[in-house]
């Protein structure tokens, strides 16, 4: 079953909600206890969550423990407090490291050519938006499902934030989207896109990640290359109270015939080579590997 055939009751939007209000009235301590006894009550009663966990660490190499599966489920639910922090505006920004000052510094100059992240479900990519409020006049546009884009929108409107971020439902792209995206690209604007979640309404290819068969939607790399502007594999891992970021800007030889399936290959050596870094912040809790 794959995760379109499921409701990600992890990030719903009950939890945001709940999560935040804690986090305003009582603070990041009281929403960090309550965050625990949540964790417990979903790990307890989700099975199929608890068993595609454990296939993972035992993939990684970790020992498919229930002690480790409930360290992975609390490593994503102490992931939703950081994103409090973000949206309320108090993430301090001096937490955020990069792994390369040049890599970064290459990023900063593409801006003016508007720039393509291609993100993952890996780590914690809401970190980047304190680092693009250092840059407000680069307005970010974020591809999300159509139900988690809803659940943006709602919580953004109700907490009465002002945020440069635009979300477009990933399953409505069409020319017209494509036209709008480009020309926003072309201004210097910022796009997110996820390329490590099958769609089915998206042609998916086939990748090996951890020397398993995983579908990745192929889209997703067809989309970027169209846009014909940078395009950076962007991760930020938690390392105790901070995150370091990693950046990969892709760079490819290839004939343009082949460049997407070369971009989704480098993407998922990016993403395996980090996911050794943090195993526990790999936060796929539905099957992603296809059967033996």
């Amino acid at each position: 079953m794959r995760w379109y055939q499921l409701k990600e009751q992890a990030a719903g939007e009950k939890r945001l909600f709940l999560t935040w209000y804690i986090y305003k009235i009582f603070g990041k301590r009281a929403v960090r206890l309550v965050a625990f006894f949540v964790t417990v009550f979903a790990f307890l009663g989700g099975r199929g969550p608890r068993r595609n966990s454990a296939k993972f660490l035992k993939i990684i190499g970790l020992k498919p423990s229930l002690k480790n599966q409930f360290k992975h489920f609390l490593e994503y639910s102490y992931s939703l407090i950081d994103r409090m922090e973000v949206f309320s505006g108090n993430y301090d920004y001096q937490r955020i490291i990069f792994d390369s000052e040049e890599v970064k510094n290459s990023l900063i100059n593409d801006f003016e050519k508007g720039v393509f992240f291609i993100c993952s479900h890996l780590g914690n990519i809401d970190i980047m938006r304190s680092f693009m409020d250092k840059y407000p006049e680069r307005r970010v546009n974020v591809f999300l499902s159509a139900e988690q884009c809803k659940i943006f929108n709602n919580f953004i409107k109700s907490i009465e934030i002002e945020t440069p971020a635009v979300a477009y439902p990933v399953e409505d792209i069409n020319i017209e989207t494509s036209i709008e995206i480009k020309e926003k690209l072309s201004a210097g604007e910022i796009v997110i896109m996820a390329g490590d979640r099958t769609s089915k309404n998206s042609s998916n290819s086939e990748v090996e990640l951890f020397g398993k068969r995983v579908l990745f939607p192929l889209g997703t790399f067809k989309f970027a290359q169209l846009m014909e502007s940078p395009v950076y594999f962007v991760c930020a891992l938690r390392e105790g109270e901070k995150y370091r970021v990693y950046l990969q800007k892709f760079h490819s030889d290839v004939p343009k015939s082949q460049r997407a399936l070369q971009m989704q290959k480098d993407f998922s050596l990016f993403i395996e080579n980090l996911t050794y870094k943090a195993p526990l912040q790999f936060f796929h809790f539905y099957d992603l590997f296809e059967e033996e």
